[in-house]
């Protein structure tokens, strides 16, 4: 049997565990939160290292990735060192190939028509490949990073205006603790009350959960979700806040959806490829023997 562990400095109180078959083959796949103690993190690791088939490595990103120019987070690169024997994946290797085929796929789907939509989407460096496919999409799209991942209220407008910013702050940023860029343990709980016009000039909120609640508004009626990790609590609170659809990226699982971490991770450890991540049409190929498709809810 096949086993992924996906750990991550977010909240506990999300940890989950399945079992099930891909490909014919048994997998294990499960969440550990170590609620923002990168100690614990690390221990995480290395209690594991050479024991499973691949960690994800959820609530930091490792790389961020603008047109072709990548960026290390320093903190996320000295964590990831931890793991020697077992390959160790963030996500962003399966974000351009799964998140790009998804926008794809839904452009001009008979229910959701995300063609021509507007679009709030909460950081564009962290999905580059969603970013491009929305504006290929003909979508008019907002890109929160500025906004959502520093408290900046500018919203940028295009993917030139993303790549200036990106190259100007990236190598700055990309050196802080991740903890002043992104909410870990207990903070990925809290939601202010800041940014909402944002959310409401849209009829689509886009990209990383923890982003999008962190300022979610009381009233989303009407609005469409796309995004990836979301328990059953989530769920709840986008119904009561009135979001009329939501799509993950990543299938659900015993119902929840896992992070592309994680969904990476499993596509790694399912092509038996021990140095980590896979090329683009390695990730296209399994993600349609997989028949991976996004999963929608209507709310």
């Amino acid at each position: 049997m096949k086993r992924v562990v996906s750990v991550s400095l977010g909240s506990s109180t999300r940890n989950h565990k399945v079992q099930t078959v891909f490909l014919g083959e048994e997998v294990e796949i499960e969440r550990v939160g170590a609620d923002g103690d990168r100690k614990k993190l690390i221990q995480f690791i290395r209690d594991l290292d050479g024991s499973i088939d691949a960690f994800g490595m959820g609530g930091i990103d490792r790389y961020i990735y603008v047109n072709k120019h990548r960026f290390t987070f320093r903190e996320a690169e000295l964590i990831a060192q931890t793991a020697v024997k077992t390959p160790i994946l963030d996500g962003s290797g399966l974000k351009n190939t799964l998140e790009r085929y998804v926008i794809e796929y839904l452009a001009d789907h008979p229910q959701i028509e995300l063609r021509r939509k507007s679009v709030l989407l909460v950081s564009g460096v962290d999905r580059f490949g969603m970013a491009e496919a929305l504006l290929e999409a003909d979508c008019e799209v907002v890109f929160g990073d500025l906004i959502f991942g520093l408290g900046i209220p500018v919203p940028l407008r295009s993917l030139a205006s993303l790549e200036r910013a990106a190259k100007l702050i990236a190598p700055l940023i990309t050196k802080l603790p991740i903890r002043y860029l992104y909410p870990t343990g207990e903070k990925q709980e809290q939601i202010q009350s800041k940014f909402a016009k944002y959310y409401h000039q849209a009829d689509v909120i886009a990209g990383d959960f923890h982003f999008i609640r962190r300022y979610l508004p009381e009233n989303l009626w009407g609005k469409i979700v796309i995004t990836n990790t979301v328990t059953v609590m989530d769920k709840l609170l986008l119904k009561e806040r009135g979001v009329r659809l939501l799509i993950t990226t990543t299938p659900h699982l015993e119902g929840r959806s896992f992070g592309t971490n994680v969904m990476e991770a499993l596509l790694v450890a399912l092509a038996g490829d021990g140095d980590g991540a896979l090329s683009e049409s390695d990730y296209r190929n399994l993600i349609h023997q997989l028949h991976f498709e996004p999963y929608i809810e209507w709310l």
